[in-house]
This record gives structure tokens, sequence and C-alpha cells, in this order.
């Protein structure tokens, strides 16, 4: 079976992340929506919103799965058995840091990171851009998923 792990912090899910995840279950058999829990990070929304808005946006496609994970990333696809690990890509600046952590976690394992494009109408979407806009009272309904509503 063909595995991959998306990793992030998904806070919150973003029309960016659903684009490379449903390009992403073309490609291999199983992704595992995996969200990282970083204790020194302050996240806006808590982890079972989050977990939330991901099971609910993606409820009716088998091939997914949400997974919480600590520590390395290689580590955790180890433990799930994924042999690669799915990464978008919006710009220059991405791919630069991207590629840095993709010959690392190479160099900690033989996990293989595969690399997507977002699509060119959602390449200006990021996490942090959406917290900003709900931060300040902003629409910011054209930038997530139908599952993701501050109250």
């Amino acid at each position: 079976m063909k595995r991959a792990i998306f990793p992030g912090s998904f806070d919150p899910l973003t029309l960016g992340h659903t684009d490379i995840i449903n390009r992403g279950i073309t490609l291999f058999d199983e992704v595992i929506i995996a969200i990282g829990i970083n204790a020194e990070k302050n996240y806006m929304f808590t982890l079972e919103q989050r977990m939330h808005f991901i099971t609910e946006a993606f409820k009716n496609e088998p091939k997914i799965k949400v997974m919480t994970y600590k520590g390395l990333t290689v580590d955790f696809c180890k433990e799930v058995d994924a042999h690669f690990i799915l990464r978008g890509l919006r710009n220059p600046g991405d791919f630069e840091f991207e590629k840095a952590i993709a010959h690392t976690n190479r160099k900690l394992s033989e996990i293989e990171t595969v690399f997507l494009l977002t699509s060119s109408g959602k390449s200006y979407i990021s996490s942090s851009i959406v917290r900003d806009v709900i931060r300040n009272n902003g629409d910011y309904t054209s930038l997530v998923p139908d599952t993701v509503r501050v109250s």
C-alpha cells in the first residue's frame, strides 16, 4: 500500500490544504492527515476543533485518515508505515524551506517527500493569513472549507 502523511498544524485547515490533499489521494492509496502537536506553539484553534474541521471536510473520503503525533515526522512515518511525506508548495520561499526539511528527513530515514504545487487560484492562502483575517473580523469563508467556522 502506498501510504503518505500530510503533516501540519492545520490551524486552521485551508482551501490550499484541501487542494493538496484532494490531489494527493489520486497518487496514494491512503493519505494520513497528521496534525503535529507542539506544546510550545500557541494555536488559535484547539486540537479538537482542528480535528473536527478536517474529519468533517473529508468524512466521505475513505482514503483519508486523521491522526495526531508528537516528535519527528519521520518517526511518525515509521510508526504508521508510511513511506512518503506529502507537501504543498505555494512559492519559491516554500520550496527552499521544504527542500531543507526534505533533505534532513531523507538523511534520517528512507522516507521520500513528494511535492505538489498548490493550484494557482489557491497559492496565496496560508493558515497565518486566515488567522489574521479571523482576528480582524474579516470574511475568511472563501479561504477555508465550509467545515471551518468560528463562533
